[in-house]
């Protein structure tokens, strides 16, 4: 359990976001999201209308590690979306491209690729001001390091992120963690309006 508020697309900041997340992860040397899916309205009638909830967040990103440990370089291109729900709650999901899709990754020589056969981060509110969070990660590192090795750096790396999102939740303060996140969004939003009033007026 967490303090502070829901704020799905903030904790997902920690992964997709490359200062958020080198605060927490030492092998992380770029992340971004690399083939934003604007149209979402089409996204959601393939999701089923609401089915798995409503989805305000979808993308191809890109992630390349560094030497970390045992752990040489590693590179990832992973489908992402956020799915929010009524009740407040949302899942923040992710799982890897095809091989076949490797003409999408940047244009430069070629990593081990790691796998997240399943990422998933489920956020649900259990009052105003606190949240539950449930982790999920099914991930190949890849190459021919074993389990026994990866496993500990992977779990120690979880433990950062989520002694990094507790300082972040429960920020004090209108420009502290996730409190100066929501500024920030509500700050866009405005400008967004404001930009969409003045073409409708400009408009011949």
């Amino acid at each position: 359990s967490l303090e502070g508020p829901c704020e799905g697309e903030a904790f997902a900041g920690f992964t997709m976001n490359l200062e958020q997340r080198s605060q927490w992860d030492p092998s992380i040397a770029e992340v971004y999201e690399r083939y934003p899916i604007k149209d979402l309205d089409a996204a959601n009638v393939v999701m089923g209308f609401g089915k798995y909830g409503d989805c305000n967040r979808l993308g191809v990103g890109y992630c390349r590690t560094k030497s970390y440990l045992a752990v040489s370089g590693r590179e990832q291109l992973t489908l992402c979306g956020i799915q929010n729900f009524p009740d407040g709650s949302c899942i923040i999901w992710g799982t890897e491209m095809e091989d076949w899709h490797n003409h999408l990754l940047p244009a430069r020589p070629r990593l081990t690729r790691a796998k997240s056969h399943l990422f998933s981060t489920t956020l649900v509110p259990t009052s105003d001001n606190t949240f539950d969070v449930e982790y999920c990660l099914q991930i190949d590192i890849g190459g021919n390091i074993p389990s026994w090795i990866t496993t500990p750096i992977l779990l120690e790396t979880i433990k950062k992120q989520f002694r990094h999102a507790k300082g972040y939740f429960a920020g004090k303060g209108k420009e502290s963690g996730v409190y100066g996140y929501i500024a920030q969004k509500k700050k866009e939003a405005m400008k967004d309006k404001m930009e969409k009033r003045i073409s409708i007026l400009m408009t011949p």
